[in-house]
């Protein structure tokens, strides 16, 4: 086995190696079918299987209460950023957002091209260094849906608190989706993008309430209707990717066999406390943007004093076999990501290092 590094990049993200092992055993002939599965009909016995144990495994592992469909789609949370408006933002009503960060407004960038939006709440005059307080967030009772990020993947800011409202409320949860238990009955629309907590980069999770779904509009075309997807029956309308439904069922039964969500919400809190005692130690050297009570625990942006320190550390770090911590090239600085499959031993020993690095430079 060649050696593997600790990889911190925000996506695509690090994968259980268990799960590696197993496609690389299953790659060239799946099950003695004589072929691999990557070969094979979407429509055969063999991929039907996967797909109907994916959304068998995500429905048990999430608790997705009967009331909403779960969809395997493609183009990424980006898709959803137009395709959610597209559905729901009728005319003569208005989609409310909560502005957390970077991936938040490129939702509402979204939506403005489809009809009427409104700002609720934004963190810009602040650089973005918090989540809202809930009680500062007022929806209209009008609104068309609330569309909230309830993680920043390039901000760092997380939250799980909700608005206290009827309205429908929309989530992108791609960069901690399957992080911690939630309740799914409180969301309308939940879509995540599967490369940072549950595979490889080619799938995106829809996880939609039936009655909501029904309101779509019907003068889209085809593909572009929630309704046609869940009108299939294992949400199968063309050909799915199916190497990534494939991987993400095997994650699932990873993450089940470590002891599912309350396992994945323990590692998260073991992991984050790491960096961030790190940097709360460090009399300033290390800085994280954003405020301790919304700091994300899948993704870690910090600063050192100097950019020219920043590039010393992030060269010396790579070399030490912690890969991915440079920050986004919209914000720079460092981030660690650290998603359900980063081994605790990951966090611990860039932690180390992070120590290690202050006291020589």
């Amino acid at each position: 086995m060649s050696h593997r590094i600790f990889n911190f990049a925000a996506g695509p993200c690090t994968l259980p190696l268990p799960v590696l092992e197993k496609a690389q055993a299953e790659f060239v002939e799946y099950q003695g079918s004589g072929m691999s599965l990557f070969e094979m009909s979407h429509r055969g016995k063999y991929y039907d299987k996967v797909q109907r144990d994916a959304l068998a495994l995500f429905r048990s592992t999430l608790n997705v209460p009967e009331t909403h469909e779960i969809l395997f789609l493609q183009g990424g949370a980006t898709l959803q950023f137009g395709m959610v408006p597209l559905n729901f933002l009728h005319a003569g009503k208005t989609a409310e957002f909560v502005n957390t960060g970077i991936w938040a407004k490129k939702a509402l960038a979204d939506a403005k091209v489809v009809g009427n939006t409104k700002v609720i709440w934004t963190g810009e005059e602040t650089k973005f260094d918090r989540a809202p307080d809930m009680k500062d967030v007022t929806v209209s009772p009008d609104a068309a849906y609330v569309h909230l990020t309830t993680n920043e993947t390039i901000g760092g800011v997380e939250y799980t608190d909700l608005p206290n409202t009827n309205v429908p409320i929309v989530a992108d949860m791609s960069s901690h989706i399957m992080s911690r238990p939630i309740d799914v009955s409180k969301f309308a629309l939940i879509y995540a993008g599967a490369q940072k907590n549950l595979g490889p980069a080619g799938l995106t999770v829809v996880v939609i309430r039936k009655d909501f779904m029904e309101q779509g509009r019907a003068d889209l075309p085809v593909y572009l209707r929630y309704s046609t997807h869940a009108g299939e029956a294992i949400s199968m309308y063309n050909t799915p990717p199916v190497f990534a439904i494939y991987m993400m069922k095997n994650v699932l039964e990873w993450v089940n066999e470590v002891g599912g969500l309350a396992e994945m919400n323990r590692r998260a809190d073991i992991r984050s406390k790491l960096i961030y005692d790190v940097i709360e130690a460090s009399d300033g050297y290390y800085r994280c943007p954003v405020q301790k009570g919304s700091r994300s625990r899948m993704n870690v942006p910090f600063r050192l004093p100097t950019e020219e320190l920043e590039k010393k550390f992030l060269a010396e770090v790579d070399a030490a076999g912690f890969s991915g911590l440079k920050g986004h090239r919209s914000v720079g600085g460092c981030r660690a990501s650290m998603y359900n499959a980063m081994p605790i031993e990951g966090a611990e020993g860039l932690a180390k290092f992070m120590t290690e690095f202050k006291k020589k430079n």
